[in-house]
């Protein structure tokens, strides 16, 4: 068959890097690219057009799909126009700025039954992520019980450029641009949560986005997590406990571009019912190589190619998610008057 034409809207960090992996597809070819500061002297990109605004790429290319890496304020906007010139669209986290927008997303997206929409939950496709929710599935280590997580690094602004630090782009700070990859954790091995006790604040860098978020969520099975995301983690970090009836299993570390959240493995501990000084049998699996980028590339890919549903980060998972990351800022009292935060469950 002849390849799939590819476009890639917004060509930053997470743009190129989603472009190698799609080169190393056989069905796949990266025709079009567009990117604001795109001019036609600093375009050289030999056999690909490109475009400094989605809507001429849009306009002017016969694709048969787009990647969406934009800013927060257009990701949901962008999709829409993409599926409405029937494309297949996969788009980075987080999909939008607010519930709504998702919800909107979806209403579009039902006009098209026959196309995918895919978001870009990468976490899920790490190979510490995927054996964890193997051994939870087996229930070899039985029914999990509590979840704590932290993940943070040391400031919301990144090298790459400064908008995530503000609301009018972004919608949110590190709860809603790092944070809400842990939060699609906890309901992946959970399930739905329905309870949320939060405390949000921007104290220390002072943006009209958060700096850190607090949380404890009780799930359908009434089974508590706490998280924290921050961006005062000095040394960052990607840390998950699950406790489960017969043992447990700890995430330390996550392979990413920056390397700096150490190397990544989990740790599984056996339940010994006899003792009571807390000395388990455990055993430690580290995890050397990061395929998830390709991994949900191809993935994507077959789901189009062989005509199959899309197994993980549907619009469902996007619009779940999205919820509870607000239903964590809904749930500060200070928080939702400061930034009129809406009840994302209504």
């Amino acid at each position: 068959m002849d390849k799939l034409k590819v476009g890639i809207a917004g060509y930053g960090i997470v743009g190129k890097r989603r472009h190698q992996f799609i080169d190393s597809h056989p069905s796949l070819q990266v025709t079009a690219i567009c990117e604001q500061n795109f001019t036609g002297s600093s375009v050289a990109l030999p056999g690909i057009s490109c475009y400094n605004n989605y809507k001429e790429l849009l306009e002017k290319e016969q694709l048969d799909v787009l990647f969406v890496c934009l800013t927060n304020n257009i990701a949901a906007e962008v999709t829409m126009a993409a599926l409405e010139k029937q494309l297949h669209v996969f788009c980075e986290k987080p999909p939008g700025m607010n519930v709504e927008e998702i919800r909107n997303v979806i209403a579009v997206e039902k006009k098209y039954p026959d196309l995918k929409l895919k978001y870009g939950f990468n976490h899920r496709y790490h190979d510490s992520v995927k054996e964890t929710l193997r051994i939870i599935q087996s229930g070899e280590l039985g029914e999990v019980i509590n979840l704590r997580g932290v993940y943070g690094k040391s400031r919301i602004i990144p090298f790459s450029g400064g908008w995530r630090s503000k609301r009018e782009l972004a919608g949110g700070g590190i709860l809603l641009d790092q944070g809400i990859h842990m939060v699609d954790l906890m309901r992946l091995f959970c399930g739905e949560f329905e309870q949320v006790k939060s405390f949000i604040s921007n104290d220390f860098w002072g943006h009209d986005v958060e700096d850190n978020a607090y949380a404890i969520m009780k799930d359908r099975k009434g089974r508590i997590a706490m998280l924290n995301s921050s961006a005062t983690q000095w040394q960052h970090k990607f840390n998950l406990e699950i406790s489960l009836s017969q043992g447990y299993i700890e995430l330390h570390g996550i392979l990413s571009g920056s390397k700096s959240y150490g190397e990544e493995k989990i740790v599984i501990g056996l339940r010994d019912e006899e003792s009571d000084n807390g000395q388990m049998e455990q055993k430690t699996i580290k995890f050397l190589q990061d395929n998830s980028w390709r991994d949900e590339i191809f993935e994507f890919a077959s789901a189009i190619i062989e005509k199959k549903p899309i197994l993980s980060g549907t619009s469902y998972d996007a619009l779940e998610t999205m919820k509870l990351v607000f239903s964590i800022y809904y749930s500060d009292e200070v928080w939702r008057k400061q930034y009129n935060i809406n009840n994302p469950n209504q």
